[in-house]
């Protein structure tokens, strides 16, 4: 006879008679449920099962349902996500009006892609106060690598939408002159200003590397882009007339030195402005970039070996020089003071326009923000990133594939996919997502972004 469960002898049989009497208190408690009225069956089950569970489990006991339910919401926590709740509502109201009204071939509002990205920005912006407020909301990875604080993947599709609308919205006219080779012009086009710039021939392949990330940036690599948003710039690197007309004058001041060491590059040239005659130049996309370059990026390609230097990681030169389209001033005066990391901007219109440009721009902690270091600038461009990582992969297969023609790109390095610096901070799967209002140009308003 077993005297206790500890013995040897015993311990298997005691396991199992155990069980077994744990089996009929179940079946006891579930028969009692049914003939008793509810709350004596509730006292007679909870006697019952207690009596017959071996001592050693220790006190059974039910769970009250307070403790089998999420704490209650604060204030705060449930103003956030009603706030959320319907900032989702709202994006998805805007999204099908415009659907609609496109579908149905109605005639759109001036810059109909305003109250489109105005939506979609407060919704990742109510996003974010969410999970500040309530971090267990913040969920599972999404296929554009927004960071999970800022956006809910199950919210992939209206992403979706989005591009596709603004897709639409933004075809190149009627009248634009395409490029069958977009991308090798834009590389081309660099490499060249690099080099009459004085560059060496591996930092003049900086420079064209530099030229495709500003294409993909503007443009998400869309040639002859139209604009949703502003009625003031367009083309492929997304310029104002005034800017355009700048680049003109520029590019006609370093033809002939062009001309002098890539003659083949120069009679491309000729055939565009001839192709282009009256037509405004931005929807030429040979003429446009071009133009775009030559304005406002050709007189710095000259300190690309110091920005390389300070900068090793191509996706920070490419945030850099976009910086160039966003705030030119206060960028220029960091590339100037010896120490571009630290250099500190804090002028509340230039943080106002980097908010503009999808910079410190998503909920209330980023947008508190009234300094930042070029360091934190440059790691807060999150939006931009996965833009610039398919700028330099369609780079890199350029020149494998010139190499293989023996058409090499100059020589240098082939620079491998690299991570951001702030790695949990990367950019949106081929959406419109950077973009706002340019300093010291009067506002800049670029595609969806």
């Amino acid at each position: 006879m077993c005297k206790t469960p500890a013995a040897p002898d015993c311990h298997l049989r005691w396991m199992t008679s155990g069980a077994l009497s744990t089996t009929r208190a179940a079946a006891l408690a579930f028969g009692l449920f049914f003939t008793l009225p509810v709350s004596d069956a509730i006292d007679t089950i909870t006697n019952a099962v207690t009596s017959l569970v071996p001592a050693n489990i220790g006190n059974l006991g039910f769970i009250s349902p307070a403790q089998g339910q999420p704490a209650a919401l604060t204030k705060s926590q449930s103003d956030a996500l009603n706030t959320y709740n319907k900032a989702v509502s709202d994006f998805k109201s805007i999204l099908s009006q415009r659907r609609a009204q496109i579908d149905s071939n109605q005639p759109l509002s001036n810059l109909p892609g305003q109250a489109l990205y105005l939506a979609r920005n407060n919704m990742i912006s109510a996003h974010k106060d969410l999970t500040d407020a309530l971090p267990s909301k913040i969920g599972r990875p999404n296929k554009f690598a927004i960071p999970p604080a800022y956006f809910d993947a199950d919210n992939e599709p209206l992403l979706d939408e989005y591009a596709n609308l603004f897709n639409i919205m933004q075809a190149p006219p009627g009248n634009a002159q395409n490029s069958n080779t977009p991308f090798h012009d834009v590389v081309d086009l660099g490499t060249a200003i690099g080099r009459a710039e004085g560059l060496d021939a591996a930092n003049a392949q900086v420079a064209g590397r530099i030229s495709l990330g500003m294409f993909f940036a503007e443009t998400n690599g869309k040639q002859n882009m139209g604009n949703a948003r502003s009625n003031k710039y367009k083309g492929s690197l997304q310029t104002g007339v005034s800017e355009d007309q700048n680049g003109q004058k520029k590019w006609a001041a370093i033809k002939k030195s062009i001309a002098a060491f890539d003659p083949a590059l120069s009679a491309r040239d000729d055939k565009e402005e001839v192709r282009v005659g009256n037509l405004d130049q931005r929807f030429n996309h040979w003429t446009a970039v071009r133009n775009a370059l030559m304005n406002a990026h050709a007189d710095l390609f000259a300190q690309i070996p110091a920005i390389v230097k300070a900068l090793p990681d191509p996706i920070d030169q490419m945030r850099l020089f976009e910086l160039i389209q966003i705030i030119p001033s206060p960028t220029r005066s960091a590339l100037k003071s010896g120490n571009l990391a630290k250099y500190e901007i804090s002028d509340p219109t230039i943080m106002r326009y980097l908010r503009n440009n999808s910079i410190f721009t998503f909920g209330q902690a980023d947008r508190a923000k009234t300094s930042a270091t070029f360091r934190e600038i440059l790691d807060a461009m999150w939006l931009f990133s996965d833009k610039f990582e398919r700028a330099l992969s369609k780079f890199n297969e350029i020149k494998a594939q010139r190499k293989g023609e023996n058409q090499q790109l100059p020589t240098g390095p082939t620079f491998a996919k690299q991570p951001s610096v702030a790695p949990q901070r990367v950019g949106g799967q081929g959406l419109e997502f950077a973009s706002g209002s340019r300093c010291c140009n009067q506002g800049r308003d670029p595609p969806a972004q």
